[in-house]
């Protein structure tokens, strides 16, 4: 059986996920993980430095399936196509859940400043990915924002239509001289 700690995140992996933030209580998260409250405070302090270290975990996760989902990608163009694509697979998979660092930051204030740091961070870093992949900042700019509304839209919709617009898109853009 896992450690309590792995156990703890585990659960909150899913639950957060799942339910949301605010929707998951510790109390759940202690009782599905079977450890004791003791336990649980002894490896986070807090909710918030558990959702923390979600967060961090799910971008770990969420960016190796994306890089493994594009390493045999042979040009810039069919990389980003498969990025998008990548948002249909994990729509698929994960019944249109959306984001997690959005929704996250839809449920919180703003006075979780660590949280909304921890966000921030991990959505520059997606962001300089394009940067570095496009090295056009106008462009590169364009791109992260279709590619993070085609996550809030199919989560709205549920539907990979808008996904499938903004591959086209995509398409002209880098075709079109700048």
């Amino acid at each position: 059986m896992p450690k309590p700690r792995e156990r703890i995140l585990s659960t909150a992996m899913v639950l957060f996920h799942r339910q949301g933030y605010n929707n998951t209580g510790i109390n759940q998260i202690i009782d599905e993980a079977d450890v004791s409250k003791a336990s649980f405070y002894q490896h986070f302090k807090s909710k918030d430095d558990l959702c923390i270290e979600f967060l961090n975990r799910r971008y770990d996760y969420w960016v190796s399936e994306l890089e493994k989902f594009t390493s045999e990608s042979k040009t810039l163009q069919e990389k980003l196509q498969k990025s998008f694509d990548f948002l249909i697979h994990m729509n698929e998979r994960e019944d249109f859940r959306g984001c997690s660092f959005l929704n996250i930051l839809s449920e919180i204030p703003a006075d979780k400043e660590e949280i909304h740091k921890v966000i921030r961070h991990h959505k520059n870093k997606l962001r300089e990915g394009f940067n570095e992949d496009i090295q056009n900042d106008i462009t590169s700019a364009h791109i992260y924002l279709l590619f993070e509304s085609s996550i809030l839209t199919s989560q709205l919709y549920r539907s990979n239509e808008l996904i499938e617009k903004s591959k086209i898109i995509v398409h002209d853009l880098l075709n079109t001289p700048h």
